[in-house]
């Protein structure tokens, strides 16, 4: 019999899932498919990771949907190629669907993969899913990639149909009918066969965020100690286990600034598909010849919580301790690592990658690279936050600080290992040098 495959990534549900929709409505059965990837799994620093724990729930999850509606999935760990490879011995594949990755290493990827089901004569199809426009779908009037977030944002907006948020008709089609049983599947990779200890973190439901918090996210965003200011959805987001059209949806109709801040995701995916190099090193030039200090003791003061400043410090014990930092704190600790001890970006964004259970890498380069001026679309080189007005600002009761530094105000909590003052003329003068 022959067998049309979907192949989950980033999108690890059944509700409003594009790429699943249009494999389900092809003349073949489908097998849903999922390979936890040794080309990544196998770099990653700890066996005790959030992100894997997370995903293989979501896995298991969606397995069991399948097998609650008549189908099997497909679960393996191994390297995708060989993977395609054996299901291809192994099946009769019509077709493969898939949804869009934009990520350097996912776009190779898929490139082999669909090199591979070509001499096959499979065809290999990827959809749009986790951004609302991708690519060039969104551009200047001069058919250019905006540098500029302002005008992308007005673009973005003014390139809305009635049909952009419509949801896709996945869960109605996932039946028994459209979906294929393997009577003698191999069985799925538990999280010790791939070599992992269980490692869970709090997160919320995926599903869709409060109503009231919602509306009021434009006030409550940046308050530090407010743990319902923001959505907390990101990591739903980042692995698919919650549709970003829902979620626009929600934003569009509830609170205009979430529209905004979920905008930022769709722009910095489309910048990371035209500029993939910025994924390693900085996009401004110049900006590539400054002369990074990077000591070795400071870096591992920040990367413990212990630098002397109380906001810096409780945002990177906050990351330590759950996988996830409020926002408001990823730019102070970000500008603190690049500015105040002049540490290459790259350490940073690599740290916060190991650390993130939300990780994503458009994001994340995007966001260090505005921080350090030297991205497509940066802050100022020459703005520098001071860590105390940030924290006079957004956390004037230290309620945030005392909750993540329980030392804060005895002799065990650490003097600053830097004078701010004389870290920003630092900072100044290696950017000057630079651009000269």
């Amino acid at each position: 019999m022959k067998l049309t495959i979907f192949w989950h990534r980033r999108d690890l549900r059944i509700t409003d899932n594009t790429g699943l929709a249009a494999a389900l409505q092809e003349e073949t059965p489908v097998v849903p498919l999922f390979i936890f990837d040794r080309d990544i799994l196998d770099k990653l620093p700890s066996k005790q990771d959030a992100r894997v724990t997370f995903i293989y729930d979501a896995v298991e999850q969606v397995a069991q949907e399948t097998k609650d509606n008549g189908g099997t999935m497909l679960v393996f760990y191994g390297k995708p190629e060989e993977v395609f490879k054996q299901l291809l011995k192994d099946y009769d594949l019509a077709a493969v669907h898939t949804n869009e990755d934009y990520e350097p290493y996912a776009r190779q990827r898929d490139e082999a993969i669909a090199k591979l089901l070509d001499k096959h004569d499979v065809p290999f199809t990827a959809h749009k899913d986790q951004v609302i426009f991708a690519k060039d779908e969104v551009l200047t009037k001069s058919g250019t990639p905006a540098k500029v977030y302002g005008p992308y944002n007005k673009a973005w907006r003014a390139a809305l149909q009635d049909d952009s948020f419509q949801e896709q008709p996945s869960r109605r089609l996932f039946t028994k009918e459209n979906l294929h049983h393997i009577a003698h599947a191999p069985a799925r990779p538990t999280l010790p066969d791939m070599g992992f200890e269980r490692y869970e973190q709090p997160v919320p439901p995926a599903r869709l965020p409060n109503k009231n918090y919602v509306e009021d996210y434009d006030k409550t965003r940046n308050r530090l100690s407010d743990d319902h200011g923001t959505t907390h959805r990101s990591v739903h987001l980042r692995h698919g286990t919650l549709s970003v059209r829902q979620m626009m949806g929600k934003a569009q109709e509830l609170n205009d600034k979430l529209l905004d801040e979920l905008i930022w995701r769709d722009y910095f995916m489309m910048l990371l598909w035209h500029f993939p190099d910025t994924a390693e090193e900085s996009y401004d030039k110049p900006f590539r010849r400054i002369k990074w200090r990077n000591n070795q003791e400071e870096f591992a003061a920040w990367c413990e919580g212990r630098t002397g400043y109380p906001l810096v410090d409780a945002g990177m014990r906050q990351l330590n301790q759950t996988g996830w930092m409020h926002n408001r704190a990823r730019i102070t600790t970000a500008s603190f690592l690049i500015k105040d001890l002049l540490i290459d970006w790259k350490w940073g964004e690599q740290y916060f990658a190991d650390k993130l259970i939300d990780y994503d890498m458009s994001n994340n380069i995007g966001n260090w690279q505005w921080t350090a001026g030297t991205g497509v679309v940066s802050a100022p080189w020459f703005r520098i936050f001071s860590p105390e007005s940030q924290l006079q600002k957004y956390d004037p009761k230290l309620e945030y600080v005392k909750a993540w530094i329980p030392e804060f105000g005895t002799d065990d909590y650490p003097q600053p290992i830097v004078d701010h003052k004389e870290a920003r003329q630092r900072a100044l003068d290696a950017y000057r040098a630079a651009r000269k």
